[in-house]
């Protein structure tokens, strides 16, 4: 199977050669992402498509120093929202019911019970359930990436306080969750490129209950 092979060659990249992706393999990436299923369809979070050289610069002191944060393509910031609030849950559920053409009474009922818990809890914990799904998309980005041929590096290693000051996702109630340099590997420095991924058997891994 194609993707199956497209996942078994990709890997983190640990070294990018400053290659640029094609803007038509970047925005099917970024579709995957669009695409992917989030809790209730809120999708609460944004992806920040830092092009930017200097940005990139600035990030990388923050990121532990990784080489691919500034010798990437694009560095994709996968955002959460800080809390969930009845603007935001209402904006979605208004699509929703724009691009259906319809109001559907038990859609409407599961607005209603949204509104009258997501709001009321605490924001960390708002904050923390949005970044969840933030990273379903993320994961759909990485699979996309493998099937475009293109190479990403899934990193947590970084201050998410200080890259939501150089993006300025605080003052848009945002907070950074996970980063996604997107490019080409670099065959000669990557330390990672001819080593035999490892993974759990299948046996390892998977419980069947019949």
């Amino acid at each position: 199977m194609e993707l199956l092979d497209k996942l078994n060659w990709r890997y983190a990249a640990k070294a990018m050669n400053g290659e640029k992706v094609s803007e038509e393999k970047i925005a099917n990436i970024i579709e995957a992402a669009r695409l992917a299923p989030t809790s209730s369809g809120l999708q609460p979070f944004e992806i920040i498509v830092v092009k930017n050289q200097a940005i990139k610069e600035a990030i990388k002191p923050v990121a532990w120093n990784q080489s691919m944060i500034t010798d990437c393509s694009h560095l994709l910031v996968f955002a959460a929202w800080d809390t969930y609030t009845e603007d935001r849950i209402n904006k979605m559920f208004d699509l929703t019911n724009e691009v259906r053409g319809f109001k559907n009474e038990g859609w409407e009922n599961y607005r209603q019970m949204l509104l009258g818990s997501y709001p009321q809890q605490d924001a960390e914990e708002n904050f923390n359930h949005a970044a969840k799904q933030a990273y379903i998309a993320f994961s759909a980005a990485i699979i996309a990436a493998a099937y475009e041929g293109v190479d990403s590096t899934p990193i947590e290693g970084f201050d998410p306080v200080e890259v939501d000051k150089i993006l300025g996702l605080r003052e848009k109630g945002l907070r950074s969750c996970v980063l996604l340099p997107i490019g080409y590997r670099d065959t000669e420095k990557d330390w990672l490129v001819n080593l035999q991924k490892v993974r759990k058997s299948t046996e390892d891994l998977v419980t069947v209950i019949e």
